[in-house]
């Protein structure tokens, strides 16, 4: 799977750093500008997430540049920390402790591995069957009975949100599309930048416009005009990027719209989660952002869904 650095990949790549170019002077000129105040928190916070940005567009940038491997690479180790925190954020016990090396050590990289050699049949089903039956077992052996269910379900649920759905992202390499040959790594390029500048713009729409709150007591700071706005415009700018995908301009626009509603309500789901543990983030790792699974949420609702529509539809 090498991945392909033709002018439309060189187009996409340097609008997000004209982007990036356009954030950080914004972001510089407003911190000049306010410098007390709630109103200088939420710009301390912006320029965080700015200087965030420009490490995981280089990250992702160099994914890429290595190849279909590199890429798969990059993901693995997204879920690797993903699940860490999300096991961080539901504990377990002693009994646990096996089944967990096997979810971390085994399961994962075997899923990507699955990628990497291209067998769908076993990659779309190794985890949502083998991994969901195989974890119970382990557990059971182990014979700690306490709260089995819920230990078992936290488990089973890091496996399928942390790397099931993420390996949905690198799979879009994998894909035989008719005319599309050889061009797989602009769509998982605009499949991650449709998802993240959804997030980016309905954070944008919510703290400039947002009143009506959608679910208070899940994510405090979603609001329908923060959804809405943040909706529409991803899903114009996703119809607008038509060119580097197999999509027509309808098809595009129709594509972008599953992977913002998808993005956020996978949001709103970990949102949930995080809620249900009384804390604000999964982590720290990213600056601005917390921890992975604050930065990939809408990834892990979004990409099983465009992967499969994407797979089915258009192969």
């Amino acid at each position: 799977m090498i991945l392909k650095l033709d002018p439309q990949t060189i187009y996409l790549v340097g609008g997000v750093l004209v982007l990036l170019v356009i954030s950080s002077l914004i972001g510089w000129v407003l911190a000049k500008r306010i410098t007390g105040g709630k109103g200088r928190a939420t710009i301390d916070n912006l320029n965080a997430r700015i200087r965030a940005w420009w490490l995981m567009v280089a990250v992702f940038g160099l994914a890429m540049a290595t190849g279909g491997i590199g890429s798969i690479l990059l993901f693995a180790l997204t879920s690797f920390f993903a699940l860490r925190e999300f096991i961080t954020l539901t504990p377990t016990r002693a009994g646990d402790h096996r089944s967990l090396f096997w979810a971390f050590f085994i399961i994962l990289p075997l899923q990507y591995y699955l990628i990497a050699i291209k067998w769908y049949g076993l990659f779309a089903i190794m985890i949502p069957v083998y991994a969901f039956l195989f974890i119970p077992i382990r557990s059971a052996i182990a014979g700690d009975c306490a709260n089995f269910l819920e230990r078992t379900a936290k488990i089973q649920w890091g496996l399928m949100i942390c790397i099931y759905c993420v390996s949905h992202v690198p799979a879009l390499l994998t894909l035989d599309l008719p005319g599309y040959a050889g061009q797989n790594g602009k769509l998982m390029f605009y499949f991650v930048l449709v998802a993240q500048i959804s997030d980016v713009l309905q954070y944008v729409w919510g703290k400039t416009l947002g009143r009506h709150k959608i679910a208070p007591n899940v994510s405090p700071n979603k609001t329908w005009e923060g959804f809405a706005g943040g909706v529409v415009s991803a899903t114009l700018i996703g119809a607008a990027l038509w060119w580097a995908t197999p999509f027509t301009p309808l098809q595009s626009a129709g594509m972008s719209l599953v992977i913002t509603l998808m993005g956020f309500c996978g949001g709103l789901v970990m949102s949930a989660i995080k809620r249900d543990r009384g804390v604000k983030d999964y982590g720290n790792m990213i600056q601005g952002h917390g921890g992975v699974l604050d930065r990939i949420d809408s990834l892990c609702f979004a990409a099983p869904v465009f992967f499969h529509f994407t797979r089915y539809f258009f192969s």
